[in-house]
């Protein structure tokens, strides 16, 4: 995913507070919720975060997610009732960075309380350099293209690790606990279970992929690092974090001489961005293709959530990497003909 050109020189802005504590934004009473029905009024950036926020906050808050399903986080453009339910809001859950049009209603909001997730897990860099391929012999910093690669903040795809969104998950639990202190039990107990719940998913990854017969994927671009790195795995992307980017040819041969190296079956694309390059690259080696969701939204909520797409991801992983007959259902790749 994804970071547009058009959102990097905020994103900068962004990296210098990546080691900063949970922010806490006094604005107002913290006795209780302030909503017409008596629940905190929540205001979530997209998916990741509005799934933490519904979680924990149960029946004392009313959720409001600011970025409607199958829409990419990154294009997003708020209007101007959103920019006003922002302002308005109790409590905010995003992550800064990400959507500068939501950092900037962040700005001008009177929240109570305000949780940042990269306040909670600091980014790490999984950049390419943004339309080269890497080790290409070009010194990237110094080309004045426009592209400002030197700009670029860190990954913001950490909700793919299910640790490092459960340390997320304890900020947005201590933050509703100080916004509404009459509920602050009830957030504990609820964030609590959901950290119960991450730490299981933690498992069923460790020991998923832990006889992996290759422990390399290759993906349309590299939103997986933090996966990547918490499971033992190398991610090989054939874009950068930006999916919109279009490779050299000298990292097109890279991937292409990877997948060959370490066995690899399947090329992954994702649900939100196109699968063109992916396809191509699969048609090329004569490999399969298949999911690997980033997880920006839901398509069907009704059938799923963070945690069912996570375990199909895994499945699907499984099944890629070489694990056994235990891959589960909808795991195979597709030919690519």
């Amino acid at each position: 995913m994804m970071i547009r050109r058009r959102a990097r020189s905020t994103l900068a802005l962004a990296a210098t507070a990546l080691a900063a504590a949970l922010t806490l934004t006094a604005c107002g009473s913290s006795d209780g919720a302030q909503g017409a029905d008596g629940r905190l009024n929540v205001v979530a950036s997209f998916y990741p975060m509005e799934f933490l926020a519904t979680k924990i906050g149960g029946e004392h808050v009313k959720v409001t997610g600011l970025t409607a399903d199958g829409v990419e986080p990154h294009d997003l453009e708020l209007t101007a009732k959103q920019v006003g339910r922002v302002q308005k809001a109790d409590a905010i859950v995003y992550l800064k960075g990400l959507q500068p049009t939501v950092d900037k209603a962040v700005a001008g909001s009177h929240a109570k309380v305000t949780v940042d997730a990269t306040a909670a897990v600091p980014l790490e860099d999984h950049h390419l350099p943004e339309g080269h391929a890497e080790d290409d012999g070009h010194d990237h910093h110094a080309e004045d293209d426009g592209h400002h690669h030197d700009e670029a903040a860190g990954d913001p795809h950490i909700w793919l690790d299910p640790t490092r969104y459960a340390a997320v998950a304890r900020s947005v639990g201590a933050g509703f606990a100080e916004a509404d202190p009459a509920h602050a039990d009830d957030y504990r107990r609820n964030t609590d279970a959901l950290v119960g719940l991450l730490a299981t998913l933690d498992q069923e990854f460790k020991d998923g992929l832990k006889d992996a017969r290759s422990r390399t994927f290759v993906t349309s671009h590299a939103a997986f690092g933090y996966l990547a790195e918490a499971y033992s795995l190398t991610q090989v992307s054939i874009n950068g974090v930006d999916p919109e980017s279009e490779p050299t040819p000298a990292r097109l041969a890279e991937v292409q001489k990877a997948a060959r190296d370490n066995g690899v079956t399947t090329i992954f694309f994702e649900t939100l961005a196109s699968p063109r390059l992916a396809e191509t690259v699969a048609k090329d080696l004569g490999l399969g293709t298949a999911v690997l969701d980033p997880l920006e939204g839901v398509k069907d909520r009704a059938k799923d959530d963070y945690l069912t797409v996570m375990r199909q991801n895994l499945a699907n992983l499984r099944a890629a990497l070489g694990t056994g007959a235990n891959a589960g259902p909808g795991a195979a790749a597709t030919p690519t003909s």
